[in-house]
């Protein structure tokens, strides 16, 4: 797939280009990402130009992993705020993940670009089940999920590798039905009690 540029209320959110590479870097240095996304340590110009100019590019061609920028509408000097992708395809269900600049954390961009992404996902990838998974701790992302009507399904054990290690993770779920748009395909829930 070509690369796309979606818009939501704030945000302009688009794919990573090799002159984000040290804005990159510089984000991913914070301890609260390094905690929580299992990223290379450490994580060096090196790591950000691979990311920026190989990784983003390729699974944008592979149709693997779509990965945007988020940053202020109608800027031409707009911040990187957040990061999110949508990856994994399997069977119509497609996995977000997203981080926030620390800088930018409090303002609610993590849970607007999660809805844009959830939003073209069920639009315009034909995706029937947007999943989200975190290490169980991470009650920030967790409060994110929820505030964007994520229904948290349980914990998977040994369901997160992060840097070679198995962890525990929450998983939740979105249906289009959650944010009042038609599936794909229809959804028969189990009849009640």
């Amino acid at each position: 797939m070509e690369p796309v540029t979606l818009f939501s209320e704030r945000l302009e959110l688009r794919t990573f280009t090799p002159s984000d590479a040290e804005e990159v870097r510089a984000a991913v240095q914070d301890p609260q990402i390094r905690r929580w996304i299992p990223l290379p340590d450490p994580y060096g110009p090196a790591e950000a130009e691979d990311f920026v100019g190989r990784y983003v590019p390729q699974a944008w061609r592979d149709d693997t992993e779509y990965t945007f920028a988020a940053r202020p509408r109608d800027r031409d000097d707009a911040p990187l705020v957040a990061s999110t992708s949508l990856h994994h395809p399997r069977s119509g269900t497609w996995e977000i993940g997203f981080y926030t600049v620390a800088e930018h954390r409090g303002h609610g961009y993590a849970t607007e670009v999660t809805l844009a992404l959830a939003h073209w996902a069920f639009t315009a990838l034909g995706c029937s089940r947007l999943e989200w998974r975190a290490e169980v701790g991470n009650t920030a992302s967790r409060l994110v999920a929820e505030k964007a009507g994520f229904t948290v399904e349980g914990v998977l054990r040994a369901g997160l590798d992060h840097r070679g290690t198995r962890r525990d993770c929450w998983v939740a779920a979105l249906l289009p039905s959650d944010l009042g748009l038609p599936g794909p395909v229809p959804h028969l829930p189990p009849p009640g009690p």
